[in-house]
């Protein structure tokens, strides 16, 4: 009978490679903390009306890409494609915008999206968030754009580009609307039919479309910078003068619109400047609280695509290997082993013994490949005298111990005993 494979466009964690998951989520964790985040979790899937409302209908992902079923009472239910709707859903339904403004908050989710599997590109991967509601300060956009190269610094990562852009208000870029449908009308056959058909209702979608002849036509197109208002042209430049405070450089690109309907204002992307992928992006969005019925608060967030981080990654370090290992032989030694390594866990020491009945050669050799500090033997000797040899396996000394002493033998192995030949 054939094995069963994990589906096209996901990945398996294994355990050679799971700490360097925890690496990356600890980096976020202590990252979000020194502004002030505070971590949510939210459900893996929600209404699907959360997200046609929420990230915009006429977006690659509500149209083309997500998971959508019914579930066994009839309710339309959608597998989360993005964070930024559940975190502002969550953050309505529990009355968290009602509380001290700005509000912070930050998130470690898995997220999905039909799409063509590819480098750096999957169906399930996924993200780490931060959220900021109720600022509408340049400075809210600079600490969100500040955050997120802060995050990326701290992973060691360098080598990225920061691009930024104001795509506007409604008010302004119902302006600019107008001209892009003006310009794309004139080269009409020359683009793709999903454009053709985004045209009319959101024809800035076009901007964002990854077909080579569309993406030759936005070449030429009008530029949002060209048609902001005052409010939000004003709103650009501080924010410019907010990152150039704090020097960190960018590029301005009047291209960069994003995928999402929600967006205002500033956009900003870090792009891998190896690989051209967007490894950080986000930005404002100044109405998607009230269009997912709260009252008008202002928004901006960033999410990073965490398979995306792990080839930019120079040292993940190394994963912790056991404190030490405890070798037994013969029934009692294996139950004395067993008693010593789960009294050593209790006082917070990583201790592994015999589940698999091996000789003792066997089992020094299993201890070396888990890379235990520590190692000791317990035979019938040992288990007489009650005191067994505890061996640094890095510098090689040994120290004789009573290894049910528990106190004493968790200070040898936490070096508060050193250990001479």
């Amino acid at each position: 009978m054939a094995i069963i494979k994990a589906p096209r466009g996901t990945n398996d964690v294994l355990p050679q490679d799971s700490y360097k998951w925890r690496y990356i989520e600890s980096v976020a964790d202590k990252t979000a903390e020194t502004a002030g985040y505070k971590e949510i979790r939210f459900p893996t899937f929600e209404e699907t009306e959360l997200f046609t409302r929420g990230v915009g209908d006429t977006t690659d992902i509500v149209q083309k890409e997500m998971y959508t079923f019914e579930d066994k009472g009839g309710r339309s239910m959608t597998l989360r494609p993005e964070g930024t709707a559940s975190a502002v859903r969550l953050s309505l339904e529990n009355g968290l915008l009602g509380g001290t403004l700005p509000l912070k908050l930050y998130y470690k989710i898995n997220v999905f999206r039909y799409d063509k599997p590819q480098a750096g590109r999957y169906r399930e991967f996924n993200q780490i968030g931060m959220e900021l509601y109720g600022a509408t300060s340049p400075f809210s956009d600079a600490e969100l754009i500040s955050l997120a190269k802060l995050f990326l610094e701290n992973l060691g990562i360098e080598g990225t580009l920061l691009k930024i852009n104001s795509i506007g208000c409604p008010k302004c870029r119902a302006e600019y609307q107008n001209a892009l449908r003006e310009y794309f009308t004139a080269h009409l056959n020359e683009l793709c039919d999903t454009c053709k058909g985004r045209l009319q209702r959101n024809p800035m979608r076009i901007l964002d479309c990854k077909s080579p002849q569309d993406i030759a036509l936005a070449k030429n197109a009008p530029k949002i910078t060209d048609y902001l208002c005052e409010e939000c042209r004003e709103h650009y430049s501080a924010v410019k003068t907010a990152l150039d405070s704090v020097g960190i450089s960018y590029e301005e690109d009047s291209g960069l619109v994003r995928g999402l309907d929600y967006y205002t204002k500033t956009v900003f992307e870090f792009i891998d400047t190896n690989s051209g992928l967007a490894v950080a992006a986000g930005g404002r969005y100044d109405g998607l609280i009230e269009e997912l019925g709260g009252k008008p608060t202002p928004g901006i967030g960033f999410a990073c695509g965490v398979e995306r981080l792990f080839p930019l990654i120079p040292d993940f370090g190394k994963d912790t290997a056991p404190d030490i290992y405890i070798a037994s032989m013969g029934p009692a030694a294996a139950k004395a082993a067993f008693e010593t390594a789960a009294a050593l866990r209790k006082n917070g020491i990583k201790a592994e013994t015999d589940l698999m009945s091996r000789s003792v050669k066997a089992q020094m050799k299993y201890a070396d490949k888990t890379g235990a500090r520590f190692t000791a033997v317990i035979g019938d000797e040992e288990l007489e005298k009650g005191a067994a040899d505890i061996r640094d396996m890095e510098s090689g000394e040994t120290v004789k111990a009573d290894f049910r002493n528990i106190p004493e033998l968790t200070a040898i192995l936490k070096n508060e005993i050193h250990i001479c030949d």
